[in-house]
This record gives C-alpha cells, sequence and structure tokens, in this order.
C-alpha cells in the first residue's frame, strides 16, 4: 500500500493543538505519528540483528521506536528500558521512547543522570514515558520499594526528575528522598517530554501535576476521551498553563492473514509476559491482518490521539515492521481525521 503525506504534515514536535469532537484542547500533529516497540528477541540476538531490524523500521516510515522496561518480572523477566533505548538512539535518526519505564524503582538522581546522557546521543528525539508498575509485586519488593508505596515514590521522583532536567540546582526534603543542592548538568540541549502511563485515577491525576501528556493503555477510545480530559483538567487545578500536550496509545496487537493464528499468537505472548488469561486483554488488543487492526486503532485517531505506539506479534520481525507500517499507512491516508 502506497501513501503520500500531504505537504501540510507536521512532525513530532512540530504540533498543531486542534480543539475537536473530544470537548478539550487536544496536542495532535496534523496525522497520528505510528510507533513500535522492538521485539525483544532483536536485542538478545547481537548488535548485527539489531541494526537490520531498526534499518527495516527506518526504511518503513515507522515514525519511532518503543522500549519497555522490567527488572525481575515474574520470576526475572526484565529489559532495561533506558538502557535499550540508549541503543537504539545510537542506531537510527527515529524518535526514541521509554513506555514506560519503571521509575519508583530507581533513584531518581540515576535516573536523570541517565536521561541526560542519553539525550546527547538523541537531542530532541527522546520522550521519557514513565510508569509505576506493579503487575508483579515481587519486582517491586526486589528492588527494595514497598509496593503500597510506588504512586507517593513516582510523584516525589517526578517531581526531581523534571527539575533537574530543567538543568535546576534541587535541594528537596521530602517522604523518600533528601537532597541538598544537587544537580545534574549539562542539562538537555532541547527539552526532554515525560510522559505518565497508567489507568488509574491516579495515573491522570500524575499526567495531569507532572506530565507533559499521557499515555494510555488497554482502554476504548470513550474512556481514552474521558481520560485526556480528566489529565486537562488536573492540569489546570495544579495551575499548569499552556503544556504543549502530546498525549497517545500504547497498544498490543496480533497480525496474520489468518485471524485465528494472529489472535493465538498474542494470546501466548501477552499470557507468557503476565501470567494472566489472554481474555482480561482481549477486548483492546486488536488481531488480523492490518487493515483489521487500523480499523480498530480509527476511533482513537479520530478521538484526537496524536500517537500511538504498536507492541505487534507476528511470525518474524520482518512482518511485524511491514504490518506496523501498513498500519500507519492506513491510519494516515486521509486528508484529514481518518475514517
Amino acid at each position: 500500500m502506497v501513501c503520500v503525506a500531504p505537504w501540510w504534515y507536521e512532525s513530532l514536535h512540530d504540533y498543531a493543538v486542534l480543539t475537536g469532537p473530544v470537548g478539550v484542547g487536544v496536542t495532535a500533529p496534523s496525522q497520528p505519528t505510528i510507533g513500535i516497540r522492538i521485539p525483544h528477541e532483536q536485542f538478545g540476538a547481537g548488535a548485527g540483528s539489531l541494526r537490520a531490524a531498526i534499518a527495516a523500521v527506518e526504511a518503513s516510515g515507522i515514525d519511532r521506536v518503543c522500549v519497555g522496561d522490567h527488572v525481575t518480572f515474574h520470576g526475572g523477566t526484565g529489559f532495561d528500558g533506558l538502557v535499550q533505548a540508549a541503543a537504539l538512539a545510537a542506531l537510527c535518526d527515529l524518535d526514541v521512547q521509554t513506555a514506560v519505564y519503571l521509575l519508583p524503582l530507581r533513584h531518581p538522581v540515576l535516573v536523570a543522570r541517565q536521561v541526560c546522557s542519553l539525550v546527547e546521543l538523541a537531542p530532541g528525539r527522546f520522550v521519557f514515558g514513565v510508569g509505576v508498575g506493579g503487575e508483579d509485586p515481587s519486582e517491586v519488593r526486589a528492588c527494595g520499594v514497598d509496593p503500597t508505596t510506588r504512586g507517593r515514590r513516582m510523584d516525589e521522583s517526578l517531581s526531581i526528575v523534571r527539575a533537574l532536567l530543567a538543568g535546576g540546582v534541587v535541594t528537596h526534603r521530602g517522604e523518600f528522598f533528601d537532597l541538598d543542592g544537587v544537580a545534574v548538568l549539562p542539562k538537555p540541549m532541547v527539552p526532554v517530554p515525560i510522559v505518565v502511563g497508567g489507568r488509574s485515577e491516579a495515573a491522570l491525576r500524575r499526567a495531569g501535576r507532572y506530565g507533559d501528556g499521557y499515555l494510555a493503555l488497554w482502554t476504548t477510545a470513550e474512556r481514552y476521551v474521558r481520560s485526556i480530559a480528566a489529565v486537562e483538567q488536573y492540569a489546570a487545578d495544579a495551575g499548569r498553563d499552556g503544556v504543549a500536550w502530546s498525549h497517545g496509545l500504547h497498544v498490543w496487537c496480533g497480525f496474520d492473514d489468518d485471524a485465528a493464528v494472529a489472535r493465538q499468537r498474542l494470546a501466548g505472548a501477552m499470557e507468557g509476559l503476565y501470567r494472566t488469561p489472554f481474555e482480561k486483554f482481549e477486548r483492546w488488543s486488536p488481531w488480523g491482518t492490518p487493515a483489521a487492526v487500523a480499523d480498530a486503532l480509527a476511533p482513537f485517531v479520530e478521538a484526537g490521539c496524536a500517537h500511538l505506539n504498536i507492541i505487534p506479534v507476528a511470525g518474524s520481525t520482518t512482518e511485524a515492521v511491514a504490518a506496523v507500517a501498513e498500519v500507519r499507512d492506513r491510519l494516515r491516508c486521509t486528508t484529514g481525521v481518518p475514517r
């Protein structure tokens, strides 16, 4: 499928503020940007394999690459989001996003240093997506963190990281961290947007008070609209005006010409990671041909979703990249909002 973007397309860093049917100001480019989460096995296959996969993504027209993050999930599974993001930033010229990094499991000063070092490789190309995690409480405890404090640690960490990334000298007395005149320099040449992921009301409040955007997961288009309205209202209540919002969606998708095969692959991948029956996620995780998946995602774009990250499950990385690229073309191949 061949599509040509209209001349008025704006890049990830050149947003237009739209006022649309959602009833709130939605920050969005003229057409949605589409990201792909690089399959974890590509990192384990060596630098050459990863380099080839990234080259294929760049050639496909996909706008962004993203990575997840876990330390020791359900018995030991893990992948460091900032390390993998740095690898991708060095290998390509695409935007790179963590989606999402488990900030409460780390010390915020160390995280700020890592982010500053990463963006030296990718000035203006890194989006710092963060979340509290917690699907596996043992992972949180293994990092020396009481699972019941994740939300409070996240809020405190976000306030510290934001200040440090802005180049401030931070003195802080909090529940979890005490800092005396700490700076992390040089500060990023281009401000690093922070987007907050999650599904709870606390996540929406956190995105409004501390974030530059909200990253939804396992949701419907209708709930997405309500969530964005809530985030922006929380921001207004906190006195935050003029935020250049960057809201988005992170979604698992299964791809194959045979819908049953696509569903089977997707179910196996999600159950293997989350140790939870697929039926819990099924209504929010489309599968089938790229055309079918694009149809399932179109309502989010119609609702004002500016940025979609797809976690593809397919027969191979090559097939996954091709499928996500086709979804991108189908969602963007209009002169306005997709059907």
